[in-house]
C-alpha cells in the first residue's frame, strides 16, 4: 500500500549501485591480502595540506555562515572562469559560471533547464548510471548512442545520427568517459557539436575527469572558442577529484548567461547555494596548487600504466579501454553475467568493481575498474588474484 503512494518514477529505480557492490566486500575473508576497492571513483591520496588549512579557515569564518549568491561565490566564479579560459584558449567570464554542489547537481540542474518531462535526452551506451537515473526520475525519456569496443567506446557520427529523433532536446556525453575511460578526440567532439547545432539540440559535456588526461595531451577541445557556443553547449566539471574533496560536494557548469540564469531558478529550490566554505578554499587553491595537481596527474598516469601491465596476457581477461580514472575490462566467463563475476571477485579475491550491466544491459561481459583509487603497488597485486580466479 505504501509503495503505491510513492512516485513510481523513483520507486522503479534500483538502489544506488556503489553501496550494493561494496557490501560484497564485507564477505571477503582476507585470504588474498587486503581488500582492493576499485568501485567508487575517489582520489587515492589526500588533499594538499594547504587545501585542508584553507578549508579549516573558511569553515571557521563567520563570513561563510549565511546564505551566499545562488550562482556561487564571486571569488570562485572569477577564478574558475580564468582557469577555463586558459585551459581552452577561450574568453570565459564569471557570468558564464554557475557553482553547484557536485557535478551530479550540475547535471540535474542542466537537464531540468534544457528538457521537460516527455522530452528525450541522448546518452552514450554504455552510460554513466547517475545520468540515466536522473533523467528517469524527472520523467525525461532517454535514448542511446551506441559505443563499442571496435571504436574505442567513442561515439561515431553515424551512431549519433541513427539515434536522433524529433523529440531529442540534448545529448549528454562524458569525456574522459565514465565507465570506459575513453577519451573523445577533439575533432570528434567538434563534429558532434556541429550535428547538435544543425539539429537545434544541446550538447551537455561532462568533463569531470579532464584534469587526468594523459600527460602531454592537447587541450580537450576548442568548443568554448567557437562563435555562439553559448547557444548549444553546457560544460560540466567537478572539483572533487582534482582537489581530493569529494565530501565537500563542489562542481560547476560553464554556459551562456541565459542558461546560468535559468539554472539559478532551479538551484534556489534544490539547495540555494553550494557549500560556501569549500568555495572560498577552492578559489584560493585553483591558482595556487597548479604544480601539485600536475603531480597528481602524473601519479594517475603511473597507475594507468601499472594496470596496463597487469592486464597483459592475463588468462582471458582483456583491457578494452582505459583513461583518466577508469578501465573497462572484459571478463573471460562468457556464460556468466557481470553481476555474478563482480560479486564473486569481491568475495573470493577481495577486488571490488562495478558490473558492466550497471552501465547498460548490453555490457554484461565487462567490469569497471576505478583504478585511480589504488597506488601502482596495490594495482600490481591484482594480477595474481585475477589469474587464479574462477567461477
Amino acid at each position: 500500500m505504501t509503495a503505491a503512494l510513492l512516485n513510481s518514477l523513483v520507486t522503479r529505480l534500483s538502489p544506488p549501485p556503489i553501496p550494493a557492490v561494496q557490501a560484497w566486500g564485507k564477505s571477503y575473508g582476507g585470504g588474498r591480502g587486503p581488500l582492493i576497492d576499485l568501485s567508487q571513483a575517489v582520489p587515492g591520496y589526500p588533499p594538499h595540506p594547504d587545501m585542508l588549512q584553507w578549508l579549516g579557515e573558511a569553515g571557521a569564518s563567520l563570513a561563510y555562515t549565511n546564505y551566499g549568491p545562488i550562482e556561487g561565490e564571486d571569488s570562485l566564479r572569477t577564478a574558475y572562469a580564468a582557469h577555463v579560459s586558459d585551459l581552452y584558449g577561450a574568453k570565459i567570464d564569471a557570468a558564464n559560471i554557475h557553482i553547484t554542489s557536485g557535478c551530479n547537481q550540475a547535471f540535474i540542474s542542466t537537464a531540468m533547464a534544457v528538457a521537460a518531462a516527455g522530452d528525450r535526452v541522448l546518452m552514450s551506451d554504455p552510460y554513466y548510471f547517475n545520468h540515466e537515473t536522473t533523467l528517469s526520475m524527472l520523467g525525461i525519456k532517454t535514448g542511446f548512442v551506441a559505443c563499442d569496443s571496435a571504436n574505442g567506446f567513442v561515439p561515431t557520427i553515424k551512431a549519433l545520427e541513427r539515434a536522433l529523433t524529433p523529440d531529442v532536446r540534448a545529448l549528454a556525453l562524458v569525456t574522459p568517459n565514465n565507465p570506459t575511460g575513453a577519451v573523445y578526440p577533439p575533432e570528434r567532439l567538434e563534429a558532434i557539436f556541429d550535428i547538435c547545432r544543425r539539429n537545434g539540440i544541446w550538447l551537455i559535456l561532462d568533463e569531470t575527469y579532464r584534469d587526468f588526461l594523459p600527460e602531454g595531451s592537447e587541450r580537450p577541445h576548442g568548443l568554448l572558442g567557437r562563435k555562439d557556443w553559448q547557444d548549444n553547449l553546457v560544460q560540466l566539471y567537478s572539483f572533487s577529484k582534482s582537489f581530493c574533496i569529494p565530501g565537500h560536494r563542489l562542481g560547476a557548469l560553464t554556459a551562456g548567461e541565459n542558461v546560468v540564469e535559468e539554472v539559478a531558478k532551479i538551484m534556489d529550490n534544490l539547495q540555494i547555494c553550494a557549500p560556501r566554505a569549500a568555495q572560498g578554499a577552492v578559489a584560493r587553491a585553483l591558482p595556487a596548487l597548479t604544480e601539485w595537481r600536475a603531480g597528481n596527474r602524473h601519479e594517475i598516469d603511473l597507475r594507468a600504466r601499472a594496470l596496463r601491465e597487469v592486464m597483459t596476457d592475463l588468462g582471458g581477461w582483456k583491457l578494452e579501454a582505459i583513461g583518466a580514472y577508469f578501465a573497462f575490462v572484459r571478463h573471460p566467463f562468457e556464460d556468466r553475467p557481470s553481476t555474478e563475476v563482480a560479486e564473486q571477485l569481491a568475495k573470493q579475491a577481495g577486488i571490488i568493481s562495478i558490473p558492466g550491466e550497471y552501465f547498460g544491459a548490453g555490457h554484461t561481459r565487462f567490469l569497471r575498474f576505478a583504478f585511480a583509487n589504488a597506488d601502482a603497488e596495490t594495482i600490481r597485486q591484482l594480477r595474481h588474484r585475477m589469474v587464479d580466479f574462477s567461477l
